[in-house]
């Protein structure tokens, strides 16, 4: 099926497109902030992480479904079909060379999908108040020794 817009009008449509701070970011972190945990946003690390714990070196990602490839839920357009299956993979692969960087910095990772957020964001909240409790008592055990 071909496009229903102008190419002005897609352009317009597409620069609209939020890289940070979407409803699925804000609402993870208004989730976190209920659980009483405080995180750092836009700290320059690699591939740039939605939310930050620094003191437990946790790097938290949002993944949107379409643009990280979710398998449940990324529907390749038909059009320009080589593109996006191109754009998609690029995505990928830059997440992959992001999480390299932060674990060889000592950095846990956590990727989230978009849709968990959005279907659960208490208990993908939970998940990763989970990993910052773990990393942040591991530490303060390291400490004591």
């Amino acid at each position: 099926m071909a496009d229903d817009r102008t190419s002005v009008q897609r352009s317009e449509t597409m620069r609209r497109v939020r890289s940070r701070d979407t409803s699925c970011e804000l609402a993870l972190r208004r989730a976190l902030h209920r659980r009483g945990l405080r995180y750092s946003l836009r700290r320059r690390l690699p591939g740039s992480p939605d939310v930050v714990f620094v003191r437990a070196r946790v790097a938290v990602f949002v993944d949107g479904c379409f643009w990280h490839g979710c398998p449940a839920h990324c529907r390749v357009p038909a059009t320009n079909r080589s593109y996006w299956l191109a754009k998609i993979a690029r995505n990928r692969a830059r997440d992959a060379a992001a999480d390299t960087a932060l674990k060889r910095a000592g950095w846990r990772v956590v990727r989230v999908w978009e849709h968990d957020v959005r279907e659960r964001p208490e208990r993908t909240a939970g998940r990763v108040a989970g990993v910052v409790h773990r990393r942040l008592a591991r530490a303060s055990g390291a400490a004591t020794l």
